[in-house]
């Protein structure tokens, strides 16, 4: 039996790109639901200054993580040199999705991968 997945919650506070009442009924339903989850203030400011606990998250196994577009925090945690394991991490889109659809997928335990691959270029092939 596969370890549940830790839950990353983004606050976007400096960006402010998600709407507020989208991020206030998921923070209340993760602190409703007695469930462990870890909340961070920004995403972006954290890559910026290359905070080393990204790189935990980054190896700690499947992750879920409620805060913008899959694409955007994937080079997030890259630019912080701590890539997401495509397969064991599921980005909820909070700037899309509504509240109720990003705390269903938070509390499922399934973890659905969404990281996109990238393209494959001419030097980029073996």
């Amino acid at each position: 039996m596969s370890a549940a997945p830790r839950i990353l919650y983004c606050h976007c506070q400096y960006a402010q790109v998600v709407p507020p009442e989208v991020k206030a009924a998921v923070l209340q339903k993760l602190s409703d639901s007695g469930m462990a989850f870890d909340a961070v203030a920004d995403l972006c400011e954290m890559s910026a200054r290359q905070d080393p606990s990204l790189k935990r998250l980054a190896d700690g196994g499947p992750v879920k993580i409620a805060a913008c577009f899959p694409r955007a925090v994937k080079w997030l945690f890259h630019t912080a040199n701590a890539d997401l394991p495509l397969d064991t991490a599921e980005v909820l889109n909070m700037r899309v999705q509504s509240a109720e659809e990003v705390c269903t997928a938070l509390f499922n335990g399934e973890v659905k991968p969404n990281l996109p691959q990238g393209k494959i270029t001419t030097g980029s092939q073996p």
